[in-house]
């Protein structure tokens, strides 16, 4: 167990080492320039990935700031199983992301794409309905990347095709992401204390 531990947090290293810092410094650039003029992000993915999208619009539409004006107006599309369900039901599988932006979206808003494989069919055409009504697009990518690679303005992209790995890293570069546009960590670091702790103190009698 010691091993497969030791052997999943190298790849997840590995992985936060494969990141390019120019495509870090861009999205956090295009997520600055969108929350100055109030435009609104929609973050998609399926899955684990959904997941980790619900997670992405948490964090920036509270956890980066006090203010409204510190805050971005994030939503995830997966969150609504009403629209999601009406759209996949009515339109196809395919049209799950898409038929949502096709209704939302205004140029000056973000589309984060999170994705391992960079083919899922739905966040494909939901990154081609951004592109055609000219919204800013960034990949959270895994593996080759996918066809989505080419599809974003910037990719943030780990090259593994281990999925616990890729969505590790993809929260990792959340939270690194809502630091820097935070402009601090969350909390200040605490020292460990090494003093023995007497856990009966305190302890009902």
């Amino acid at each position: 167990m010691t091993q497969v531990y030791d052997l999943f947090t190298r790849d997840a290293a590995s992985g936060f080492g494969a990141i390019d810092p120019g495509a870090v410094n861009q999205v956090v650039t295009i997520l600055q320039t969108a929350r100055r003029r109030r435009a609104r992000v929609y973050v998609i993915g399926n899955g684990g990935s959904a997941t980790t999208a619900s997670h992405i619009a948490c964090d920036l539409a509270k956890g980066i700031g006090r203010t409204r004006h510190e805050r971005l107006r994030a939503v995830a599309l997966s969150d609504s199983s009403a629209l999601l369900t009406a759209w996949t039901n009515d339109s196809g599988s395919t049209h799950g992301f898409s038929g949502q932006l096709d209704t939302l979206l205004d140029p000056q808003d973000v589309v984060i794409a999170v994705s391992v494989s960079g083919n899922s069919a739905n966040v494909l055409a939901g990154l081609d309905t951004a592109r055609e009504l000219g919204a800013a697009t960034i990949g959270l990518l895994g593996s080759d990347g996918g066809r989505a690679l080419h599809r974003v303005d910037v990719a943030l992209h780990v090259p593994s095709w281990d999925y616990g790995v890729v969505e590790t890293v993809h929260i990792g570069l959340l939270h690194a992401l809502a630091n820097a546009l935070r402009g601090r960590p969350l909390s200040a670091p605490r020292p460990v204390t090494t003093e023995p702790v007497d856990i009966a103190v305190g302890r009902p009698q």
